[in-house]
């Protein structure tokens, strides 16, 4: 198994794609899709029946947006394959909002099964060959991190938002949590810092900690300043850039 940083970008970062990634198993799982996804997902694998699984993490542009273009590509592409799209208790009408207003018409005319399920607090889920559990975050919007499990590794992200107890609690023992971090020490509401990460993961036994969506003038002017406090945290701390990857 292994973890592809598809996407490492905030919002509004001109020079990187959004914030998502993907598990790569027995099963593919996108986590996020935010309107600048597609066309990386695309280049990094164009077959419409790549993906088994979405988890969107909230319901923000830069984590959903790109729902009406995938699906209407696979639409395009004669996808047959049914298709699972993961997210938290409540969102589902805002999901398929979008895609209606992207493409209308596009959910009647698919050619696969289309799946919502949403996630409850702590309420795990099985999706093929993995245990999935979902926390809130502390963001402007209800944005729950997610947990993966295959019976060898536990991999969370974060989506947005500031960790609180039940995000540690989802955290704890984690080989790989995927984390926002807006800045190195700041604190911005909605968003984590790199320093209250170290932390974290350091109580929380983490084996790693992979630092995403980094604020863009924070990631073009500090960044030496930030791997500098990555090197000596006493936490396995990277920064991954697009389509590097962490095998297990």
């Amino acid at each position: 198994m292994k973890v592809l940083f598809l996407g490492v970008g905030e919002a509004f970062d001109e020079a990187l794609s959004n914030n998502a990634h993907l598990i790569l198993s027995e099963s593919t799982i996108l986590l996020d899709c935010g309107y600048s996804i597609p066309p990386s997902l695309w280049q990094y694998n164009d077959n419409q029946s790549f993906l088994d699984a979405i988890y969107i993490s909230h319901p923000h542009a830069d984590h959903y947006f790109g729902l009406p273009a995938l699906l209407a590509r696979m639409w395009e592409g004669k996808r047959e394959k049914p298709l699972t799209i993961l997210c938290p208790q409540g969102t589902t009408e805002a999901i398929l909002q979008v895609i209606r207003l992207g493409y209308s018409g596009i959910l009647e005319r698919l050619a696969f099964r289309l799946d919502i399920i949403e996630a409850e607090e702590f309420n795990s889920i099985t999706f093929r060959e993995f245990t999935i559990t979902c926390a809130p975050t502390s963001h402007s919007a209800n944005n729950f991190a997610i947990k993966l499990e295959n019976g060898m590794n536990k991999i969370c992200y974060s989506g947005d938002g500031m960790f609180n107890g039940q995000t540690e609690r989802l955290y704890a023992d984690a080989d790989l949590v995927i984390h926002e971090a807006y800045s190195l020490d700041q604190d911005i509401p909605g968003h984590a810092n790199i320093k209250d990460l170290i932390q974290m993961a350091q109580r929380n036994r983490v084996k790693c900690l992979a630092v995403t969506h980094l604020q863009r003038e924070f990631r073009k002017h500090e960044i030496e300043k930030l791997k500098k406090e990555c090197e000596s945290a006493p936490v396995d701390i990277i920064i991954p850039e697009p389509l590097d990857e962490y095998v297990f």
